[in-house]
């Protein structure tokens, strides 16, 4: 669907070769995006917080059991209302960030290919000490990968950018169903379906084994002995992508089409496309997640059937549309001055965005690890939502104490100085970066 804004601006200025990149200042954000920014630092921590409690192999093949009925219902709420819907959310926003950095690059007639790879490869820097050092769970590599990617498309009509959109979401589809049909053609021989049952069930309890082993490192392991066990663990990780990257990308695709359409730039303009997109986001995300969860209780990840084949197709649908839903409430409640003031604190938590996320790390894995306090594997799913609750309400103030200080946050602050091979004003009462 085509949508003319009345701000929209032409985007085919040639570029000033003597021109460079340069940061935005703080006073030109757009306030609604480092709302949902800060919202969606929230979703992803209340779903990490499982991931830092328990080992990838329990988590991703479901091989995880809830002790009690209160951390069962806690366990569908998360998969139901947040699983999936915030990395989608975070995604949607960085592709969404790269189209407002883009269409200000071409404004001033600046360079933006070779700024735009040098800041994925500083954020590449990041995920990789992130990853290795602290966290397997890191997303940080893996966005730094396709924002790369992401700059092939940046150039695309946004008509074909929704194609790829589909066309992303359906792989990981297509690729389960092909595991699907090959075992159901080997059910059609007796020997080839025992001998691939055999092989699952062995899988399986391979899986479990590596838990097991993994779940007693972080427990009571050192830092180098859990350091090591992150780097067996992310060749795990890796084959995970597989399903799981191209979901990002595609909501990398949906963020830069609604930039490239300057939706955010006229959002009072939009607002009844917004509410058509808030109405299919809520059904089909009810529906889609309904399916997930219903077809995917209590299944292990490691045999295909048509039951998690359902299970998926409810996940790949639901989660970006709840994402969507939710984006569009916030952004309706926003136009309203009331809600914009109860919302602003959330402002705050977006725009440090990276550092809030990897102080999630620190936290959660100094209360967790072996080295830490020590208590993996002994914090129940419904104490994982207190946790977070308490964690993000801390972040809440503390984001805000510290923009009144300061002009970015310690790690955005390092990213952009990085990329822009320059050090960045810092406190507030400092002048701004020559050219800023």
């Amino acid at each position: 669907m085509t949508i003319q804004t009345p701000t929209q601006r032409p985007l085919n200025t040639q570029p000033n070769a003597m021109s460079v990149a340069e940061p935005v200042e703080p006073a030109r954000r757009i306030q609604v995006i480092d709302i949902l920014r800060g919202f969606a630092i929230f979703g992803i921590l209340l779903v990490n917080m499982q991931f830092f409690n328990q080992s990838i192999f329990t988590k991703i093949m479901g091989l995880y059991e809830p002790a009690t009925l209160l951390d069962q219902l806690a366990d569908w709420f998360i998969r139901f209302f947040a699983t999936g819907k915030f990395y989608s959310t975070f995604s949607f926003l960085f592709g969404l960030g790269m189209a407002i950095q883009y269409a200000r690059a071409q404004e001033r007639g600046a360079r933006f290919g070779r700024f735009w790879l040098r800041r994925m490869g500083v954020l590449l820097v990041f995920g990789v000490i992130h990853a290795y050092l602290f966290w397997v769970g890191d997303i940080l590599l893996l966005y730094s990968l396709l924002g790369m990617a992401l700059l092939l498309f940046r150039n695309r009509r946004p008509r074909t950018l929704l194609i790829w959109a589909a066309v992303m979401l359906l792989i990981p589809l297509l690729i389960y169903g092909a595991l699907l049909g090959l075992v159901r053609m080997a059910d059609a021989s007796p020997e080839a379906s025992a001998m691939l049952a055999a092989t699952f069930a062995e899988q399986e309890a391979q899986y479990r084994a590596l838990g097991a082993a993994a779940d007693e490192v972080y427990a009571t392991g050192s830092f180098a002995d859990i350091t090591a066990q992150r780097a067996r663990d992310m060749v795990f990780m890796y084959f995970s992508w597989i399903f799981f990257a191209p979901n990002v990308f595609a909501m990398f695709l949906l963020g830069l089409y609604a930039g490239k359409r300057r939706i955010f730039d006229d959002l009072p303009g939009h607002l009844p496309f917004i509410r058509r997109v808030w109405l299919w986001g809520l059904v089909v995300g009810l529906v889609g997640n309904a399916a997930y969860v219903y077809f995917g209780e209590g299944a292990s990840r490691s045999l295909p059937t048509p039951a998690l084949m359902l299970s998926l197709v409810g996940q790949t649908f639901g989660a970006p549309a709840l994402s969507l839903f939710y984006m569009t409430s916030l952004i309706q409640l926003a136009q309203q001055p009331i809600w914009r003031r109860r919302l602003a604190p959330l402002a705050s938590v977006g725009r440090l965005a990276l550092t809030n996320y990897l102080m999630h790390t620190v936290i959660c894995t100094t209360l967790f690890y072996g080295y830490g306090l020590g208590l993996y594997g002994q914090v129940g799913v419904a104490l994982g939502v207190l946790l977070t609750l308490v964690i993000y309400a801390a972040q809440i103030p503390l984001s805000n104490w510290w923009l009144a200080r300061f002009r970015y946050g310690p790690m955005e602050w390092l990213w952009r100085t990085l990329t822009y091979g320059r050090r960045q004003s810092f406190r507030l009462h400092t002048a701004p970066a020559s050219g800023s």
